[in-house]
């Protein structure tokens, strides 16, 4: 199989093509997510690593990683969105405001007192069903989370120290939702998925917005590095909710003068390529067993509420060979002179994998380099969204060099 396969997504800087409004990424949205999440046990943003010598060698101006892996000491971003989400719920049913309603007010008697019992369900391959089950458990709540086959027992172990009743199933992903959400219809359960589907939005479009705070952090970070916005970003998606929320927000901050956007997906679970290289409007399935290293971006349907904002302003879709993300991995492993060295997951390092990849085999891909205009004056931004949340999978790709030049 090819290494990448691209599209440039021209219709994104098209001033006459009609673009989605960015519902529920403003601004006043975005202070009440980042506030919320202030108030959580033990918050402290993660590290922006400037990779100098990584950038010098390739002959860039600057390569920032978002280092995800130390959220909340859950080794992954995803706590943010399910956190919230929940959060966002809980205020509703309360009828109050989420402003009303820091966590130090919602895990008090008199809260837990109005709610009742509560038990949420969620399907996962491991990082958002850990962070349902996290806050859940904070909550003094229930929670019922449904993996997909396949998924590594490290994962399902992390989930279930979180109080979680958790079973991997014989179905891939998207099945493993369906079955969530059948879940929720017979037993009342909630159900806290980060995707979307046509008469489920809301909780969908909460987590999305959970995930903003991630962004928020690199812009006060970059302030105070006393550097400008990044001209290129790499974001990894599956149902595209992560790649979708930074995009939406980086497209309400900064208009046409927003970063160009690069999302990066599995070749066995590219239902975001898909969808833009079939240039209808319209989002595009990958089914069966959508077979990856990359769990976390393993997903054959995309978010709808994502697939707007991605197909309206991001500029370029990659379907990646799996080399690329356990490429990733390994230079993240190995920094350069005294770069600091970051443990990413397949799914978090598949981004700045890919950079590398374009950056040494510019004359193989001249005509994706050429359009993404990448040069000496480049700031590049990824995001590793997880760190070896399965560590047998972790060593295997860096200690014995799994998925190298396959």
């Amino acid at each position: 199989m090819e290494l990448l396969k691209w599209v440039h997504n021209t219709k994104s800087r098209d001033c006459n093509y009609k673009k989605e409004e960015l519902v529920g990424f403003d601004e006043k949205s975005m202070h009440d997510v980042y506030e919320f999440h202030k108030s959580l046990p033990n918050y402290k943003p993660t590290p922006l690593v400037d990779l100098a010598n990584l950038a010098k060698y390739y002959g860039v101006k600057k390569v920032w990683l978002k280092d995800e892996s130390k959220r909340f000491g859950l080794n992954a971003f995803k706590v943010l969105g399910g956190s919230y989400a929940i959060g966002k719920y809980l205020s509703q049913r309360l009828g109050k405001d989420i402003n009303e309603l820091p966590y130090n007010v919602l895990i008090s008697d008199e809260i837990k007192k109005q709610l009742g019992e509560l038990t949420f369900v969620t399907a996962t391959d491991g990082n958002h069903g850990r962070g349902v089950a996290w806050m859940a458990n904070r909550l003094n709540q229930n929670s019922v989370v449904y993996m997909p086959k396949g998924s590594a027992q490290m994962r399902f172990d992390a989930i279930a120290r979180e109080g979680a009743k958790v079973t991997i199933t014989d179905l891939n992903y998207d099945d493993a939702v369906r079955l969530a959400n059948k879940g929720a219809e017979d037993y009342g359960w909630i159900m806290v998925q980060d995707t979307a589907w046509d008469g489920y939005e809301e909780i969908p479009l909460w987590i999305m917005q959970g995930y903003s705070t991630i962004i928020n952090e690199v812009v006060e970070q970059l302030k105070a590095f006393g550097d400008e916005k990044p001209t290129h970003v790499f974001l990894q998606a599956g149902v595209g909710s992560f790649a979708g929320a930074v995009q939406g927000y980086l497209a309400h901050l900064y208009g046409d003068e927003r970063p160009i956007t690069v999302i990066c997906e599995p070749h066995g679970a590219n239902c975001i390529y898909k969808s833009i290289a079939a240039n209808d409007g319209n989002p595009h399935n990958v089914t069966g067993d959508l077979t990856t290293i990359m769990a976390g971006l393993a997903c054959g349907e995309p978010n709808t509420i994502s697939w707007k904002i991605l197909r309206d302003n991001s500029d370029f879709s990659v379907s990646c060979d799996d080399e690329i993300a356990a490429r990733g991995m390994r230079v993240l492993s190995s920094p350069l002179g005294d770069d600091a060295r970051v443990i990413s997951g397949e799914s978090g390092a598949v981004g700045l994998g890919l950079f590398t990849v374009l950056s040494e085999k510019k004359d193989e891909y001249k005509e994706l380099m050429d359009a993404l205009k990448i040069d000496e004056n480049s700031k590049i931004l990824c995001i590793s969204t997880e760190g070896d949340t399965d560590v047998e999978g972790y060593k295997n790709v860096v200690w014995n060099g799994a998925y190298s030049n396959r």
